[in-house]
């Protein structure tokens, strides 16, 4: 199993927060775990604006966890333009088309995720 963490799993994952059981299989088990592009700049964009703080960047946990960094490319943002306007997160968005584009499983606690047609982890 190839995993997309969302936004929100990442930083917890990072901070040591509580995950479900099968959040914390899949991660611990898949075969690659992926963090996106999209998410170091959501971060980014909220640590700017004083909404979150980190110890380290985005960059060094994503290697110093054993992730994957996923690149945004052409594609994922065409892919975006065709899905349905569930979820109005532009970020979460991306997240759905890269998933979607790499054959990916989200892990995510967000429920809107889970009405595109895309695999779903529950955090």
């Amino acid at each position: 199993m190839r995993v997309l963490l969302d936004t929100h799993v990442l930083i917890w994952w990072d901070a040591g927060q509580k995950l479900s059981a099968a959040a914390l299989e899949a991660i611990q088990h898949a075969d690659d775990v992926y963090v996106s592009v999209a998410s170091a700049w959501e971060i980014a964009i909220k640590a700017s604006l004083g909404k979150i703080s980190s110890k380290r960047s985005v960059s060094q946990a994503t290697a110093e966890c054993g992730f994957l960094e996923l690149p945004v490319t052409f594609e994922h943002a065409e892919l975006v333009a065709t899905l349905p306007s569930i979820h109005r997160d532009p970020f979460d968005r991306m997240l759905v088309g890269q998933a979607i584009v790499e054959g990916l499983t989200v892990v995510t606690r967000d429920p809107a995720i889970r009405q595109y047609h895309v695999s779903v982890i529950a955090a």
